[in-house]
């Protein structure tokens, strides 16, 4: 793998370490999908804690600083996950030690997130362990594997300290919020060899956090060039940018490039900077830039996450992805794949609840230069959904996934979980809705958790599959009870609300690039609903989110405040501003920003505010795919700016 280009920066970090004593060495990382009792009480204690991670995999270090704030809130909690990783202090140690052995029905099916695992695997297991020769040098070995494949995940050479760790092996990396999808990489396929810089503490008041990596891909000989194809191993470069100032949401802008491979090789870091940060002009083609001359393929992401605590905490995340750039500029992403989730991690004291929502545009995962487009050894390295259907098929679609989790006082647990899937169908392929259910129960017995898990469902061909499983891990302490200190939380920093009132909206639609084919629709007057929770950050800000329902010319409009912030002057008067996405379901949907400002009467009657907002909704955008579309020789999508106003109460509670 050529990756050396990073090595000396390690060499450099290694010289540096005895001038770091007093700094935080490297830490080790927490399992990806391999442990999902103890995975799913960590995410759990997060949230508690009000620490809003943005991708995975979590490091030990990271959930040990944050514990302190669930304990607070959740005791029993608290004690199974720091019990969990006093298995990371020691300087040798095995971490963690999975089998499972299954069967299967007739067909076969991905399993989604597991590394590659397919259906009709007969048995699995995964291990992970360390060695510390000192605080600023870890060595780190393990694998995860199956009776068709073993891949080396988590073995890697790890040095250097908590604002610089880099990181040289195999390391998973998830670059989202969500638990059950990433949209630009996750661990669905098999782990990829990589080279890592990262910090797992936040830097300045902002808790600035990066991460830079640069991966091998599997052998390919469908990499086009020169009016035929070369072969070779793709490289795939990519950076996640993210803040966490405070109050519980946290932003991260992340990119990731396909480049290289055979012949396409002999790219210098000058132009991969070049691509990631300036796509539109490095990384597309254009009249003077033929394919050939084209640096790869990217995707780019923004997401964020929102902690609401309270009597009932949660948290309400975002991801804004994009395939290509849209428009013009570099920050307007083109076929955009939005995601939306919301966690409960604490209900009625033995429950919680997750329920994650994707939907995509065409374009996703293919690409003209690389025909095994963005996948490992069979499987998409990101969303799930890039294994439903056939391939080379970049059709649009939407998935749903909602999960019940419940524990026992014994110390037992059981996880109820449901995805379904549906492909558009423009593609006239006959896709069907996939559906799956799936119930697991885990037991513990001293240092050992026990269990199975049946899954049932039907894949988007139309074929029925079963599993069903038995597992044992090392290293995953699920015992501990209940224990819950909701009724000492004060809920009066936490404001939950529903508007209702009215809309004023127009709309610009751009058909092709000539100046006939754009015009402004008449003002659409209707209805406006929005729902949203916030929470009070300082003496005079409030930050939340928020999801608004309108109709424009008949047809449906959902944005999402990603970031709703509010300023108080006094009792009264406050002003607002948002950013976030919205959608617009024309004959497809179309996916652009969206942003807007606002002033408020507070209080106006008990309980109520009355708020005024302009809006606007830029260039949402969808391709041309249907016959009844307007010709695509010139531009091959249409854009819709909406420009509004609204008008309504917020009733709070």
């Amino acid at each position: 793998m050529t990756l050396s280009k990073l090595l000396p920066l390690g060499i450099a970090i290694a010289a540096l370490a005895p001038a770091l004593a007093t700094a935080r060495g490297v830490t080790p990382y927490l399992p990806l999908h391999l442990a999902p009792e103890i995975e799913r009480d960590i995410e759990r204690a997060l949230i508690l804690a009000d620490k809003p991670a943005l991708a995975r995999p979590f490091a030990a270090a990271m959930v040990l600083d944050a514990l302190p704030g669930a304990c607070r809130r959740d005791a029993a909690l608290c004690k199974r996950v720091k019990r969990y990783l006093q298995r990371y202090m020691p300087d040798l140690a095995i971490t963690h030690l999975g089998i499972e052995g299954g069967t299967t029905g007739e067909h076969a099916h991905a399993v989604p997130n597991r590394h590659g695992l397919d259906s009709e695997s007969a048995w699995a297991f995964s291990a992970t362990g360390h060695f510390r020769p000192s605080d600023h040098l870890l060595i780190s070995a393990g694998a995860v594997g199956d009776d068709t494949n073993v891949t080396p995940t988590g073995s890697m050479l790890s040095l250097g300290f908590e604002y610089a760790q880099l990181d040289v092996g195999f390391r998973d990396h998830w670059l989202s919020p969500f638990s059950d999808s990433a949209t630009l990489l996750s661990t669905n396929a098999a782990t990829l060899p990589s080279i890592t810089l990262s910090n797992y503490a936040p830097i300045g008041r902002l808790g600035f956090q990066y991460e830079l990596f640069l991966a091998e891909m599997e052998y390919s000989d469908r990499i086009a060039y020169q009016g035929g194809y070369t072969a070779g191993e793709p490289r795939l470069g990519g950076i996640r940018l993210a803040i966490e100032p405070g109050g519980g949401w946290s932003l991260s802008a992340n990119r990731v490039v396909q480049f290289g491979g055979g012949e396409r090789g002999g790219r210098s870091a000058g132009d991969f900077f070049d691509a990631l940060f300036k796509p539109h002009d490095y990384d597309n083609t254009s009249d003077s830039w033929s394919s050939d001359e084209e640096f790869g393929n990217q995707t780019a992401a923004w997401t964020s996450r929102m902690l609401i605590p309270g009597r009932v905490p949660f948290a309400v995340y975002f991801e804004y992805a994009g395939e290509d750039t849209s428009y013009s500029g570099n920050y307007r992403l083109g076929n955009v794949a939005f995601s939306a989730g919301i966690d409960f991690p604490l209900l009625w004291n033995a429950f919680d609840f997750t329920y994650e929502f994707s939907e995509w545009q065409n374009g996703w995962y293919v690409h003209s230069i690389y025909g095994d487009g963005l996948t490992n050894e069979g499987h998409g390295i990101g969303h799930w959904f890039g294994d439903a259907r056939y391939s080379g098929d970049a059709v649009g679609g939407q998935s749903h996934m909602a999960r019940l989790g419940w524990r026992a006082r014994y110390g037992g647990s059981a996880q109820l979980r449901y995805r379904t899937l549906s492909n558009e169908d423009y593609s006239g392929l006959g896709y069907s809705r996939a559906q799956e259910l799936a119930l697991r129960y885990s037991h513990p017995w001293r240092s050992l958790v026990f269990g199975g898990e049946a899954t049932v469902g039907r894949d988007v061909f139309g074929d029925t599959y079963s599993r069903l499983a038995a597992f044992a891990r090392f290293g995953a302490e699920l015992d501990g009870g209940l224990g819950s200190n909701a009724d000492d939380v004060d809920d009066e920093t936490v404001d939950y609300f529903i508007d209702l009132g009215g809309s004023a909206s127009r709309v610009r639609v751009e058909l092709a690039a000539t100046r006939d084919d754009k015009y402004v629709t008449n003002t659409t007057y209707a209805p406006h609903v929005g729902v949203g929770a916030r929470r009070v950050v300082s003496e005079h800000s409030d930050l939340g989110a928020r999801i608004e329902f309108d109709r424009i010319e008949d047809e449906l409009l959902i944005a999402v405040r990603a970031l709703d912030y509010r300023y108080r002057f006094n009792r009264h008067a406050a002003m607002t501003a948002f950013a976030g996405a919205a959608r617009y379901n024309v004959a497809t949907p179309a996916f652009g920003y969206y942003l807007g400002m606002g002033a408020q009467w507070r209080n106006v009657l008990p309980s109520m505010d009355l708020n005024f907002d302009v809006r606007y909704g830029d260039k949402l955008a969808r391709d041309k795919l249907l016959s009844s579309d307007p010709g695509s020789d010139v531009r091959p999508d249409m854009f819709f700016d909406v420009m509004g106003a609204t008008l309504y109460f917020s009733y709070r509670w």
